[in-house]
């Protein structure tokens, strides 16, 4: 997690670093070579027998990795055998974690390679996230390089109610580089340093240098007295690195990952309704907010940029759909009458977009409305649930999965988490978990919390089970969001592991009852 505003800092450092950095909207085009049966060829034309050239194989993401290692994994430290031990004894995660970094790693990868930093770097989302890019931490660390909001904004990250800049896969990742540009040049190229400062911050390790400096000490990482978190954090790495180096060895299997591009990086030119744009492309809608994390809605954001990241086979075909689609028809539009005490911003809040927007799209100077008159609202083209991945969808699945009788709570001026977690009688963290918010997250007038007590309401619950064929695309966080079901629950009933791959065609058994709640 990254720690510490260093914005004034960071203005000077990144100006020598623009040039290490790429800066390139689409990835460097590769063309993939099909795999080739190789054999003499008889030309008929002639007597003579030509011999075709045998294909090289296609390197893998991992076997560009372990070339571009730099760092000393230091594999006789105790750390760094006690996390390859726990890799080793968990492979399901390592094939887990791999599979997911399949979309992101290969540009990850270039980012790092052209800025000639060292290609273990590629792998420390996995420490972060587990390379998930809605990952949200206790600290309001988010994304797979867990940005806290004041590093993201000192990156240039915007955040804002439509986006997310930690969480874009494509700028989240060029901060990073950025940050570690940084950070490299202020630890002379000592990169455990550098490491240990993106976990615990610049100035934690620098007092810990400073500390041993005066008592006549060395400063080499493994000698600095830091954070526990920060001391196994670095070892974590470097044994993560070690494990990729020799797979076979350590008997930890590594999802196949091609050394090519997996998306493209496309200008919209406006705003776009994202099941639109899914259609466009003739993806899953889960795949476009996969590649594009960072739009916290429906549609991107109608005042920010508009790429839009799509898997690269589909970018000709999206391209040309989009050039068939005007602007004014690439988000739904609807009619409403103003009514006696409407307000934009509640007006924004029932059609789910914000003030901003409304105004933009109705040309008004001000927030003033006068009943009788009507208004143009944007708004979704889908129902609520074909946004799985937006930002409060996640917040209803998550809110779905406590245990126990269900309260809902409206936050009202004035309140606090602590103070709503003590008339609830739960603990302020389990709240927050609850409602997928970090502790330290400001509260808005309005919002509805739910809290869990450990009694379970039995009245008015009817279980169904339910046979359900698994579709292409499905994954079993989609299929949890549709039933309001927990992903260990599926996984019980079906006695599945996590390491094992859904198949289209498979048939799950679910248990669904009228609240929404598993039995």
């Amino acid at each position: 997690m990254v720690h510490k505003n260093f914005a004034m800092a960071l203005l000077a450092a990144t100006v020598g670093a623009c040039s290490q950095i790429p800066n390139k909207d689409t990835p460097p085009e590769r063309e993939s070579i099909p795999a080739q049966e190789t054999s003499n060829t008889l030309n008929t034309d002639t007597p003579t027998l030509v011999a075709t050239e045998e294909p090289l194989p296609l390197e893998d993401m991992w076997d560009r990795l372990r070339k571009g290692f730099q760092l000393n994994h230091h594999t006789g430290d105790p750390k760094v055998q006690d996390y390859i031990a726990y890799f080793s004894r968990n492979e399901g995660y390592m094939a887990r974690v791999t599979q997911r970094a399949r979309r992101y790693i290969f540009h990850v990868t270039e980012a790092l390679d052209q800025a000639n930093m060292p290609l273990e770097l590629a792998l420390l989302p996995i420490v972060e996230s587990a390379y998930d890019p809605f990952a949200y931490s206790h600290a309001r660390a988010s994304g797979m390089w867990q940005f806290i909001p004041s590093t993201g904004r000192s990156l240039g990250l915007q955040q804002n109610w439509w986006y997310d800049g930690r969480r874009d896969i494509h700028e989240s990742t060029h901060a990073a580089v950025k940050y570690f540009y940084y950070l490299s040049e202020r630890f002379g190229g000592d990169w455990e340093l550098v490491l240990a400062a993106y976990n615990s911050g610049e100035g934690t390790v620098r007092r810990a240098i400073e500390r041993n400096r005066r008592k006549g000490l060395g400063t080499s990482f493994w000698e600095l007295k830091l954070p526990r978190e920060t001391r196994h954090y670095v070892p974590q790495l470097l044994a993560l690195a070690e494990v990729v180096s020799r797979p076979e060895h350590y008997k930890v299997p590594l999802h196949d990952v091609a050394d090519q591009p997996y998306y493209a990086r496309v200008d919209v030119g406006s705003q776009i309704d994202l099941a639109q744009a899914a259609d466009l492309a003739e993806i899953e809608i889960e795949e476009l907010y996969l590649l594009n994390p960072g739009y916290n809605r429906w549609a991107t954001d109608p005042n920010g940029n508009h790429q839009l990241l799509i898997p690269i086979d589909k970018q000709e075909q999206f391209e040309s759909a989009l050039k068939l689609l005007p602007e004014d028809q690439r988000v739904t539009w609807q009619q409403y009458t103003i009514v006696r005490g409407d307000t934009l911003s509640t007006i924004a809040r029932d059609y789910q977009t914000t003030v901003s927007a409304i105004r933009e799209a109705n040309k008004l100077r001000n927030n003033k409305i006068r009943a009788g008159k009507t208004l143009l609202i944007p708004s979704a083209s889908g129902p609520a649930g074909q946004y799985a991945y937006a930002l409060d969808q996640r917040v209803r699945h998550r809110q779905s999965q406590g245990h126990g009788q269900k309260t809902r709570y409206t936050v009202k001026p004035g309140d606090s988490l602590w103070a709503i977690a003590r008339r609830l009688k739960v603990s302020v963290k389990t709240l927050a978990s609850w409602n997928n918010m970090a502790p330290s997250d400001t509260l808005r007038p309005g919002r509805v919390l739910v809290s869990y007590d450990s009694t379970p309401d039995k009245n008015n619950r009817t279980t169904r089970k339910v046979s359900y064929k698994v579709r292409s695309g499905d994954s079993l966080y989609r299929i949890a969001s549709k039933f309001s079901l927990r992903i260990d629950d599926i996984l019980r009933w079906n006695k599945l592991t996590k390491s094992k791959y859904l198949q289209p065609g498979q048939r799950l058994t679910l248990f669904v009852d009228s609240a929404g709640q598993t039995r």
